[in-house]
């Protein structure tokens, strides 16, 4: 990276704003519109700029592209290196709020989704698996005599089937009518069953709690996977088992106006990147076929 071009790339204020914006976070070019409320050919002209010049990252999803701070190279050293000179301008500190007031939308959002889906929710998840029975593909990686916790339980079906095989099992969901729906279920199964109202990015259970974590068709929900598998890493036992069932990467935009997905699925690349930074050691791996063109891919990997 050559200073005279990494500070040309940055003297101009509204690329100054749009760096700080994404200094820790992913946000979509419509977010980061909104939050600057400027017009998209603008920000767009800014983001090619910043991206060109090694500051930025682009993810291109489907038709949606995300962008944040390019880790790990020169750009991300010099931003954090200005850090404290962005935390000091009172506007930039308002853009900021601004960004935490739209997550903090967004994850409502998403929870009004669940919400309204959560009587449908069974008939919906068929029109993606088909007759796969997820939890057969999984169960042979369940480590017996060990406690687990289903991330993103949503009504409990598969809690209901790992406590088939475990002591005690634990399940967290951020939506409320999905968690009093999963109450209900196991009512009769207390101590045995648990059910924990949380988000996968801050997950409401002790360090090292747990033996065992699934993670079932949510990651590609999550705004950050990353931190959903960094907080799974948290909540293991050393050696404790990390099971990951997700849409391998696709294009149905479909996906996201009737299941509220974010992500349009992961790259095997992708994922082995997820576990390996999040500090997991994948052991196994299968491709499984489902409806609508799709495919699941299962992975198990142990905490490192």
């Amino acid at each position: 990276m050559r200073p005279t071009g990494a500070f040309r790339a940055l003297a101009d204020e509204t690329r100054v704003r749009i760096v700080n914006l994404l200094l820790g976070r992913e946000l979509a070019v419509n977010e980061i519109c909104r939050i600057l409320e400027a017009s998209q050919p603008r920000v767009s002209r800014h983001l090619k700029i910043l991206t060109d010049g090694g500051f930025l990252f682009c993810r291109r999803d489907g038709l949606w592209a995300f962008y944040s701070v390019a880790p790990g190279g020169d750009g991300e050293r010099l931003l954090e290196a200005c850090r404290f000179l962005l935390e000091a301008q009172p506007r930039l500190a308002e853009d900021l709020r601004r960004a935490q007031a739209l997550v903090a939308a967004r994850s409502a959002e998403s929870a009004r989704f669940f919400n309204d889906l959560a009587e449908d929710w069974e008939r919906l998840k068929r029109e993606v698996l088909g007759d796969v029975d997820v939890f057969e593909r999984i169960e042979p990686w369940v480590p017996r005599g060990r406690s687990a916790v289903d991330l993103g339980c949503g009504t409990g079906d598969l809690v209901e089937r790992l406590s088939e095989s475990v002591p005690k099992v634990i399940g967290v969901d951020s939506s409320p009518k999905m968690l009093e729906k999963a109450r209900r279920r196991f009512a009769a199964a207390a101590g045995a069953v648990e059910v924990r109202m949380g988000e996968l990015e801050h997950l409401p259970l002790r360090d090292g709690e747990t033996g065992c974590a699934v993670i079932s068709m949510v990651l590609h929900h999550l705004a950050s996977p990353a931190a959903g598998l960094s907080e799974a890493h948290r909540v293991l036992e050393p050696g404790g088992r990390l099971i990951v069932v997700e849409l391998e990467r696709h294009t149905n935009e479909l996906m996201r106006t009737r299941f509220g997905d974010r992500r349009l699925g992961f790259s095997p690349e992708e994922l082995d990147a997820l576990f390996s930074e999040a500090g997991f050691r994948k052991t196994e791996e299968r491709r499984v076929a489902v409806k609508q063109g799709l495919a699941l891919e299962l992975c198990c990997g142990e905490k490192v």
